[in-house]
């Protein structure tokens, strides 16, 4: 189990990344969703040792995590946002280097973890290629590779699947629920998406703060009732967005998919939406910016 409670950070310049979080985290898959900007990646960088938070406190399984933060990094596995590595090397000797610096010094055992991992991740057809050769989707699971190298017992993933290709996603998906049986696994991440097809339990972090905290399916149900659906014209949008409280819009064959919340049928052509995950995502969003 993580905990981290009351988590305020402050960066030098005066911005405030982290305003009083405070979160349980069980094993299993942990959808942090929230939009750029939110204070995900400070989250992830203070749970994973990176900085040091103005005040609060993290703890994972008996481990003060900033005052032992050499005892978390021995069981954590890390893929931030954007990650470096040397491009013309092959992933096989990339990750034997990183392997090492795990702390697997006996040749032999690490050959074979390095070998298993390359076959988990999908990468072992390409172990002799260089890295600056992969696709992005590739990179990806090197990342995954690398993250598992020490068999961690808390893994944090960062915006893992952006500008991946559909087939890559599912792929990386598939991968993620595998390892998430086993182990405590953050996903840090504004597609909505990612949360809903993989996470037992999520939290939405806006403006530094957790706004809203659950298990997807049981938040959806909150829902129900009260999303409103209404295709218009473009030149319509502005019109409806004065008369209703509009939580998102997209764009559908050429037209406005507009969705609202409210309590009560709205009138004005509007049915009801079954709801989904991206509802109360967007919902949670528009009723924090008319409370600020």
């Amino acid at each position: 189990m993580l905990t981290i409670t009351s988590l305020s950070h402050t960066y030098p310049n005066g911005v405030q990344a982290l305003n009083d979080v405070t979160l349980a985290v069980p094993r299993g898959m942990f959808g942090l969703l929230g939009p750029n900007g939110a204070g995900k990646s400070s989250l992830m960088r203070c749970i994973a040792t990176l900085q040091t938070p103005t005040s609060g406190s993290i703890q994972f399984d008996g481990i003060d995590v900033l005052a032992q933060p050499m005892e978390l990094r021995r069981i954590l596995g890390y893929l931030p946002q954007e990650f470096g590595v040397y491009p013309r090397i092959s992933a096989e000797d990339m990750l034997e280097h990183l392997a090492v610096l795990k702390g697997l010094t006996n040749a032999g055992e690490r050959r074979e973890v390095v070998a298993g991992l390359l076959q988990q991740t999908n990468l072992y057809h390409a172990r002799k290629k260089a890295l600056a050769g992969f696709s992005g989707g590739m990179r990806q699971r090197f990342g995954i590779a690398q993250a598992l190298l020490g068999n961690p017992k808390l893994i944090i993933v960062d915006e893992p699947t952006a500008g991946l290709d559909p087939e890559e996603r599912n792929r990386f998906h598939n991968l993620l629920s595998e390892i998430g049986e086993h182990v405590v696994v953050i996903l840090s991440t504004h597609i909505v998406e990612d949360v809903a097809d993989l996470c037992q339990r999520m939290a939405v972090l806006a403006g530094g703060r957790i706004l809203l905290e659950g298990e997807p399916l049981p938040l959806i149900d909150s829902m129900r009732g009260r999303i409103w659906r209404k295709i218009v014209d473009k030149a319509e949008v502005e019109e409806h967005r004065q008369r209703h409280a509009l939580i998102s819009t997209r764009l559908f064959a050429g037209r406005v998919v507009l969705h609202a919340l409210a309590d009560t049928h709205p009138g004005d052509g509007f049915e009801v939406a079954p709801g989904n995950l991206e509802d109360v995502y967007f919902a949670t969003l528009a009723s924090s910016r008319r409370a600020a």
